[in-house]
């Protein structure tokens, strides 16, 4: 929560504030838009602000996570400690629940934040549902999502919404400088994630740049024969890369599209690109990943527009 906002979170908190002062806010408050923007930034600030009005160390308790009236759901650890789960889970809302209906410790509101929303299963939207349908005054739920589609339409019917979207390019590329990133590489980052400058900047930190080159690479040795599509396969899945390779090798497919004028070659580009994400969206089942990836491949490698995965694809 510390430090400047980006351009762009400024805007949204700016207006939240001003329609919180001037009384028009809600009690549920649906932030949503691509991940990485800042969603949960511009949240805590808005928390901060609203809950700063009833004492001084508000800011500070809310950033150390020890603000008795600010309360955060998000993704829990799983019961071996290993990983986080993949859902907010109904034990979760009820929890919540009772906390809201306690009465703030500080001043007459509280705050709670539930992010990713998105990721709520269905019986904790049917326990949010309740909570919201049964607002107290001075409690404000506000639900961060990035694919709001995935909430029950009850649940987004009852929410006032904050939507973020890309910002214009030059403020995106600005920002990515104030970051440290050195121009060229901006550009080129951003460039490569359509104009979004977080994933921009986080591909640039952690290596996502570095691993859409050596995609592109694999890429075009596939296309030249000269590297096999199931060792390709079983090197892209050995990690927790896969789907960001993907990712990155659909988009180089369409970037290749579009200096063609080949009809024909643009059409199976765009059902590569197509199969690519039908791919990402597999490998969050029980598929086996690596032939999965591995008929992708083959396809890319003849030059064919690749359908859904076969029926030999084995399972687990």
């Amino acid at each position: 929560m510390s430090g400047p906002l980006a351009p762009w979170q400024q805007r949204a908190f700016d207006h939240a504030a001003r329609t919180l002062s001037e009384g028009r806010l809600g009690h549920a408050l649906l932030i949503c838009g691509p991940a990485r923007l800042g969603k949960r930034a511009v949240a805590e600030r808005l928390a901060a602000h609203l809950l700063g009005a009833h004492g001084p160390r508000s800011d500070h308790l809310i950033e150390a996570g020890t603000h008795p009236d600010f309360h955060v759901v998000t993704l829990q650890p799983n019961r071996e400690g290993t990983k986080l789960r993949s859902e907010i889970v109904i034990e979760q809302i009820r929890e919540l629940s009772e906390k809201l209906s306690l009465t703030p410790q500080y001043g007459a509101a509280q705050v709670a934040i539930v992010d990713p929303a998105d990721a709520i299963n269905t019986s904790a939207a049917n326990a949010l549902l309740k909570t919201l349908e049964e607002p107290q005054p001075g409690r404000y739920l506000w639900l961060v999502a990035s694919n709001p589609a995935r909430l029950p339409a009850t649940i987004r019917s009852r929410c006032q919404r904050l939507e973020f979207g890309l910002p214009r390019r030059d403020e995106a590329l600005a920002w990515l400088q104030a970051q440290g990133h050195a121009s060229g590489v901006a550009v080129e980052a951003l460039d490569a994630a359509r104009g979004h400058p977080g994933l921009a900047d986080a591909w640039l930190r952690d290596g996502g740049m570095r691993l859409r080159r050596e995609v592109g690479e694999d890429l075009a040795r596939l296309a030249r024969g000269e590297a096999a599509p199931i060792e390709t396969a079983q090197r892209w899945t050995g990690d927790e890369h896969a789907d960001l390779r993907l990712r990155h090798a659909a988009d180089l497919a369409l970037d290749e599209a579009a200096g063609l004028t080949d009809p024909a070659r643009i059409r199976k580009l765009a059902q590569w690109f197509d199969a690519a994400n039908r791919t990402r969206d597999l490998l969050r089942t029980t598929v086996r990943a690596d032939l999965a990836v591995a008929e992708l491949l083959l396809s890319w490698r003849g030059g064919q527009a690749p359908g859904p995965a076969s029926a030999n694809t084995r399972y687990r």
